[in-house]
């Protein structure tokens, strides 16, 4: 089994509703984002995945926020833009690209919001 990964950022703000601290305040962050692919079998070139291809396809699903406030995009207008729900959402938007087949898998998405703070999704 290989896993491989490749990692980008953005920058968007939010708030947490209902939050009772800083976070219900608007503020942003510099996300990371970091996609886990995992699979058993190489190509030709002893690849599992082309590391610029999955960053390109990674960087497609970011675009989407880059630059952004979170609560006014969809789902977030009626949930709560944090990193948990957010590391969900890009998941399930990756994970629909047709690099993957039946051999190599996205298995999680790491979203960082901050040096010290971060979540993994996994499906």
């Amino acid at each position: 089994m290989y896993e491989i990964e490749v990692k980008t950022a953005f920058e968007a703000a939010h708030f947490i509703r209902g939050y009772a601290g800083k976070c219900a305040r608007l503020h942003g962050h510099n996300w990371e984002v970091i996609a886990i692919v995992r699979g058993e079998k190489l190509d030709e070139l002893g690849m599992l995945i082309d590391f610029k291809i999955l960053k390109a396809e990674l960087k497609k699903v970011l675009d989407g926020f880059d630059h952004r406030f979170l609560n006014e995009l969809e789902p977030f207008t009626t949930e709560n833009p944090t990193a948990e729900n957010l590391a969900k959402k890009i998941f399930k938007r990756l994970a629909t690209a047709e690099i993957f087949n039946g051999t190599t898998k996205l298995y999680g998405i790491k979203v960082c919001e901050s040096p010290n703070s971060s979540v993994i999704y996994y499906e």
